[in-house]
């Protein structure tokens, strides 16, 4: 073969790595932000578009409710809000994830495709352990940044909530609380979104595979992907979120011993003992619904933004 012809068989095959696998990932070349601008897009716009079921998922989840915060479904719980506290409530603490969630997904990402490319995930063929390995590190590394802001949304989410604004609920909890209360929840919090997570990046990898219509940017295989994998992955981890919920809320409770659980283990026991297994499962359909679409809207937003950086770098 002529050395002239073997440079255009590489150059075909770049270009089709290029057009061909771009929902797998960035050329190794771009740049750090290119990888975080997609992810805090990403990040931004899955949480804010899905806020208020993720409000009442967390008021569901919380142990020995006030009567007035006691729901019969999703349903009821938008009806009785809405009409009680004000339509606008459902959107109380979105600061804080705004505040956050754009860092803590462009981490996210950043370290995805940074540990995926070092572990040959976006090379041709499945590779499940390169998908689950690369979310189970992109969550630890964003989770670290995300979880006091976490803390404090849920805070400004439960019935009653006292608190106005991202600083005066952080600066109230910190006070009376100390910086452990920021943290008290994160080793629940990677019990439950490193498998959550490995879970969904496998689920999403695999499910591209097997639904993809045509090589390249397909937007209906990546949010449909996107959004089984996001349900499936928050089915699995519900009794983890119910326990993470109890930990980052446990400041607001007038129980004792609600008040004093000291971690993951304990939390566990509360709830068994005093709700049973079903007690695990307290909000599961609203987490469903909440991350499903969350999730679609999530993968769908970075791939666009992908999308957008590879045909910049195309027209250079």
């Amino acid at each position: 073969m002529a050395a002239h012809d073997k440079v255009l068989i590489e150059e075909d095959e770049y270009e089709y790595g290029l057009h061909g696998r771009i929902y797998e990932g960035l050329p190794p070349n771009f740049s750090l932000a290119a990888n975080m601008v997609a992810g805090a897009f990403a990040g931004i716009a899955e949480h804010s578009v899905m806020y208020p079921i993720d409000l009442l998922k967390t008021r569901m989840q919380v142990m020995n409710p006030t009567p007035a915060a006691i729901y019969t479904g999703i349903g009821n719980a938008i009806s009785t809000i809405s009409r009680a506290e004000g339509y606008m409530s459902l959107w109380r603490g979105l600061s804080s994830v705004v505040v956050g969630a754009g860092p803590a997904h462009a981490i996210y990402f950043a370290t995805y495709e940074a540990v995926k490319q070092q572990m040959g995930g976006n090379a041709a063929g499945h590779h499940p352990l390169a998908a689950a390995t690369s979310g189970a590190a992109a969550t630890i590394a964003s989770d670290a940044f995300m979880n006091p802001f976490d803390v404090i949304k849920q805070r400004m989410q439960v019935h009653g909530s006292v608190y106005t604004s991202v600083s005066q609920c952080a600066r109230a909890v910190f006070r009376n609380e100390g910086l452990r209360a920021f943290y008290i929840s994160y080793p629940t919090t990677l019990a439950m979104t490193v498998p959550f997570t490995a879970l969904q990046f496998t689920a999403y990898e695999s499910l591209n595979k097997v639904i993809q219509r045509r090589p390249g940017y397909d937007p209906l295989t990546h949010c449909t992907a996107g959004g089984l994998a996001g349900g499936i992955a928050a089915a699995a981890t519900t009794p983890l979120d119910v326990i993470k919920t109890l930990l980052q809320t446990r400041g607001t409770s007038t129980d004792p011993e609600i008040r004093n659980a000291r971690g993951l283990l304990n939390a566990a026991q509360i709830i068994a003992r005093r709700d049973g297994a079903k007690g695990f499962f307290r909000g599961m359909k609203a987490r469903v619904v909440t991350a499903a679409p969350s999730t679609a809207i999530c993968w769908s937003a970075y791939e666009v933004a992908k999308a957008y950086f590879i045909k910049a770098e195309e027209e250079r």
